[in-house]
């Protein structure tokens, strides 16, 4: 494998990088305009794409330069690159698990609250079950004295009808004694 071959397979491993970098930059973390600009400026590869520039540059004049020192400069600059793609995704990568972690932590923490909202938490389930029923016999002792109590509302409902019936009739009675209202035994 030769410099070339090792020079476009670094720069497809670092467009790959850069693209799956700021793919998952946009999804997980909004970060202003200034400081995404400050986080892709690396000082050490741009040194030494300068010094692979000027290296050139000044040797335009001469016939070429020399191979072990542009292989040394290339080199250098593919460990620089290399390094720089290194700590970059593991920064990155960093950076999306904690966001991660914190995301998943969210839901989880919504999920129970939600279900408690639901009722069907067991928790909420269980404290419902025994706040109503209390002990084991309440439920079926509570039912026994609501049926009890429904049938004296029948009984004091009957009771109430015949005492009206009653009240009705002896009015009757008190009225048929009284002499009608024009006729007084005063006059």
């Amino acid at each position: 494998m030769n410099v070339f071959d090792l020079l476009i397979l670094d720069n497809q491993v670092f467009l790959l990088l850069v693209a799956e970098m700021s793919l998952f930059m946009l999804l997980v973390v909004p970060m202003p305009f200034t400081f995404r600009r400050k986080m892709f400026t690396v000082n050490r590869v741009y040194r030494v794409q300068l010094e692979l520039a000027a290296a050139t540059d000044t040797n335009k004049g001469t016939a070429a330069v020399m191979g072990h020192e542009r292989l040394e400069v290339q080199a250098r600059k593919f460990y620089s690159q290399r390094n720089m793609y290194l700590c970059g995704f593991t920064l990155f990568l960093s950076l999306i698990l904690n966001r991660t972690y914190m995301m998943i932590l969210e839901v989880l923490r919504l999920e129970e609250k939600l279900k408690q909202y639901e009722g069907t938490d067991k928790k909420t389930k269980e404290s419902e079950k025994l706040a109503a029923a209390g002990k084991p016999g309440e439920l079926a002792r509570l039912r026994t004295e609501l049926e009890k109590k429904d049938r004296d509302i029948e009984t004091l409902k009957k009771q109430a009808e015949g005492l009206s019936k009653e009240y009705h009739d002896l009015c009757e009675k008190y009225g048929e004694t009284q002499p009608p209202a024009g006729t007084r035994k005063d006059k």
